[in-house]
This record gives C-alpha cells, structure tokens and sequence, in this order.
C-alpha cells in the first residue's frame, strides 16, 4: 500500500514536469508547444503548431496514462507512460539536431533549454515511480494459497526442529526449556507402590489390636 502510494506521487510528479515542458522554451528560444506532432516523423520546419496538435499532445496522453495505472495500480501502464514521454523527447532532439546540425548547450540562450530538462525528468520519473510501485495482488495467487491451507488452522504447523517460531513471521521466540539437557519425562500416577509396606487397617488383628469396639463394645446374648 505505501510503496503505490509513493510511486503514484512520483509518477504524477513527472506527468506534471512533462505536461509543462512544452510551455517552456526547448530550442532557441522557442517553445515546446511550437513544434508540430508532425514534425517528429517528417523533419523539423518552422511552421507555427496549434496547442492540440504540439508537442504537448502526446505527453497529455501520458499524463491520462500515468493517472489510470496509479488508479489500477498498473505498473506496466505506468511504465509506459514514461517510455512514451522519453521517446517523443529522444525523437524531437534526433529531428533539432538534424535541422539544426549539432545540439548545443550555451549559456546566451540558445541550443537545448529548460523544457527539454522538463521534458526528460518527467519521464524517468515515471519510470522510477512504475518502479516503486507494487502493483495489484493477483486474486488467483490468493485463492490458491487459501486453497492449500488446511481449514481451522491459519498457518502451518513447524518443523520439528523449528518448534520455538511464531507464525506467520517464523521469527524465534522465547524457549520454555531454559536447560540444555533434556527436561525428564514424568511418569503418569498408577496408584500407591505394592510394594511398599502398607499401614494396617485398625483392627487389623495381624496388628495386634483388639478387633472389638471399644466404644459399643459387643453385647452378650440374653440367657435362655
């Protein structure tokens, strides 16, 4: 849940960058929107483009990209937001240099400018967010694994040498035995020992006691 939240952001931060690259200046002064979809495939002019038909067309639909894989937790929709954002940036630049013959860098302003930076950012963005993120649990890897574990009983039991584990981390914890010997078995109780020399019973007369009641001691019969 955390890592597709975070790769989300990250991924909406770079169709953010690279919406608004074409309203920065790419290339002598000129902006990215002037540059015609057309343009990429057929050679750079410097005929003027409408907004819908720039540059920025293609990276709208990257944006919309990157929007529906955070809302399906796509990472391969993702992804490919950020291929399409890096591929139209990399085919723009092969086309300038062409028109152009070199690619520069200067600091009076002219060669490549800040929304070509734009432009290349928001794309590896989108890329490291796809990383990032997770991605959406298979339901059938779910079902199987519930298939597979024996009903009233949530986890599986552990091996014999691996008795003092907690599931589900497997983690070891506190040992009852705190000897490294073996604890001795305790026989169950059987009763008292035959064996051993028993009390007599009162009035036992291998005791030696008189079998007669001293309280109610017997009476004799009434003579006849």
């Amino acid at each position: 849940m955390i890592r597709n939240l975070l790769g989300s952001l990250v991924a909406l931060a770079g169709a953010a960058s690279a919406v608004l690259s074409p309203f920065r200046p790419w290339y002598d002064g000129r902006l990215g929107r002037d540059y015609r979809v057309r343009d990429l495939f057929e050679g750079i002019t410097l005929t003027e483009s409408g907004v819908l038909v720039s540059i920025l067309l293609p990276f709208l639909a990257a944006a919309a990209l990157v929007v529906l894989g955070a809302v399906l937790r796509s990472r391969l929709v993702t992804a490919f937001a950020g291929v399409v954002v890096l591929g139209f940036t990399v085919l723009w630049m092969v086309r300038q240099g062409q028109a152009a013959g070199s690619l520069a860098v200067s600091g009076d302003g002219s060669g490549l400018r800040v929304g070509v930076v734009n432009a290349l950012a928001g794309g590896v963005l989108m890329l490291i967010g796809a990383a990032l993120m997770r991605g959406r649990r298979s339901r059938g890897a779910g079902r199987e694994r519930r298939r597979d574990q024996p009903s009233g009983e949530p986890f599986a039991v552990p091996p014999a040498d691996q008795v003092d584990t907690w599931p589900p981390t497997r983690e070891p914890g506190m040992s009852v035995q705190t000897s490294p010997w073996p604890e001795p078995e305790v026989d169950p109780y059987t009763g008292p020992d035959p064996h051993a020399p028993r009390d007599p019973h009162p009035g036992d007369p291998a005791a030696g006691e008189d079998p007669r009641d001293p309280v109610h001691p017997p009476h004799r019969p009434p003579p006849t």
